[in-house]
């Protein structure tokens, strides 16, 4: 039955707009327009975006297990990306790095540098040239890597060797492990919630 609406690509590109223009406003209203809120977390004052993200993620996992469930949407017809183990790492720890750097990632920059950011400009600035560093090296330095560790179209559950209810189950109690320790270290170190 999957997908559930069929789009011409006009329709999709319309829709990717809007989902686009909602994406933006819901983190700049979240504040995750700011660089000071994004980086506390990998300083430990501020843990919005923790409890933003895995609150997004368990909702999306729910969903689709549960559509999966009722036969309205198919795991095997849901597009996913091919996943390269060690790139993916390699990636994430570069992305960090930048992350924490510089206050933002690829995503909030766009809405902070839209309502005038400065931090969010130079951040995108940044992006550029490091996208340009990486397109006019990839032959010589990245391609090999690129390539490695490729497992394929795989789900976590696949991956772990359980069903993916298991694994989704898992994923909520881990978030639901987080937000209690998040919560605990607040109140033992007595972190208050700050608006900027």
């Amino acid at each position: 039955m999957a997908p559930i609406f069929e789009f011409t690509s006009e329709w999709n590109l319309l829709a990717a707009l809007v989902i686009g223009f909602a994406f933006g406003w819901v983190l700049e209203r979240a504040g995750f327009s700011t660089s000071r809120k994004l980086a506390g977390v990998f300083y430990g004052y501020d843990f919005v975006v923790i409890k933003v993200f895995f609150t997004a993620a368990i909702t999306a996992a729910l969903g689709l297990l549960l559509l999966n469930s009722m036969g309205l949407l198919y795991f095997d017809e849901v597009w996913m990306p091919t996943t390269y183990l060690l790139p993916t790492i390699v990636g994430g720890l570069i992305m960090g790095a930048g992350f924490v750097m510089g206050g933002f990632c690829p995503g909030t920059s766009v809405p902070a540098a839209a309502i005038g950011k400065i931090d969010a400009m130079v951040f995108i600035f940044g992006m550029v040239i490091g996208i340009y560093f990486y397109s006019f090296t990839y032959e010589w330095l990245w391609e090999d890597l690129r390539n490695s560790t490729n497992l394929g179209k795989i789900k976590m559950g696949e991956f772990l060797g359980i069903n993916e209810g298991l694994a989704v189950l898992g994923f909520v109690i881990i978030a639901f492990v987080t937000f209690w320790m998040v919560d605990t270290i607040k109140k033992k170190f007595k972190i208050e919630d700050v608006n900027y």
